[in-house]
């Protein structure tokens, strides 16, 4: 009901105020994310090494389906972490498509925890794939699996995943991560380049604050 009841508000907005609308949403879902897969003990390897990142991206809802052909996809935010805390999010989409034996969906939750400058410089490309810049060292692992701070001391990027479905696990090797410029205007009201959101702190949207709070809170600041 609440679904159908938040389409109807939608339709109702102008255009401008729905796509702010959603973007919010994301944000939000974002902010939601984070909270469930630090807020328990097990995830006790991903607050670590938040701790001492650089930035992270947060993906709310990455769906994978599959029949032979498959593909997954989904929206994400992408924040840095300066002398003066966290940044106000850019806006990404991830997608990838597969060939090969395979069957099943599945629905995953992902917080990407970046290490290196390297690394977060490599997301701010305009495009940017896994597995495919072998510069950058990326490893998954699934939400709360200990140990994984030892295997990841030497990545750049360390991707935490919490998925449900038929699919035994997610990967992100060839996934493609690319920004979405005119999602980053609308939301800020003006045009604004994800480099100086996330590189330069700048970028205000007091409905991003949830996101930063909670970042931090996990973070240690």
């Amino acid at each position: 009901m609440t679904r159908f009841l938040l389409a109807a508000v939608l339709a109702l907005l102008p255009l401008a105020a729905r796509a702010q609308t959603e973007q919010q949403i994301l944000v939000d879902r974002a902010t939601l994310t984070v909270q469930e897969m630090l807020a328990g003990s097990p995830q006790s390897d991903a607050r670590n090494l938040l701790r001492r990142a650089t930035g992270a991206m947060i993906c709310p809802r990455v769906f994978k389906a599959g029949f032979i052909f498959g593909g997954q996809g989904g929206s994400c935010v992408l924040v840095g972490r300066t002398q003066a805390g966290w940044t106000y999010p850019a806006f990404y989409g991830l997608g990838s498509g597969s060939f090969g034996l395979q069957i099943g969906i599945q629905d995953a939750q992902l917080l990407i925890i970046v290490l290196t400058q390297k690394g977060l410089q490599a997301l701010l490309d305009s495009q940017f794939k896994f597995g495919a810049d072998a510069g950058v060292a990326v490893a998954t692992v699934g939400a709360g699996v200990q140990g994984s701070t030892t295997a990841a001391l030497k990545a750049d990027i360390v991707a935490f995943s919490m998925a449900r479905g038929l699919y035994a696990g997610i990967t992100l090797d060839g996934s493609l991560i690319s920004a979405r410029s005119e999602w980053n205007s609308i939301y800020y009201g003006r045009p604004i380049a994800a480099q100086q959101i996330v590189l330069q702190g700048d970028g205000n949207n007091p409905g991003a604050e949830p996101l930063r709070e909670m970042l931090a809170r996990f973070s240690g600041g």
